[in-house]
């Protein structure tokens, strides 16, 4: 992972984050954590990938060979 990378994850600690991943889940969450291999802690997470029925799943680790995207929320 490069160091921009780690940077902007780091900034974004605390802060709501939607994360795809393969196979066209997406998720929405707050960022608790991350490692060098892009594993991600969420908490407050929610399966947003159907609108119609959102899951909540609370807290959550998401394996990093998983994640595709990660995005701050639209505004």
């Amino acid at each position: 992972m490069s160091e921009m990378t780690t940077e902007i994850l780091e900034q974004n600690i605390g802060k709501i984050v939607l994360v795809r991943l393969k196979g066209g889940k997406s998720l929405r969450g707050r960022l608790k954590g991350f490692d060098q291999h892009l594993n991600l802690v969420l908490e407050e997470t929610e399966d947003t990938t159907n609108i119609e029925s959102q899951r909540r799943l609370g807290l959550i680790i998401v394996r990093g060979d998983n994640v595709v995207l990660i995005s701050p929320p639209p505004r």
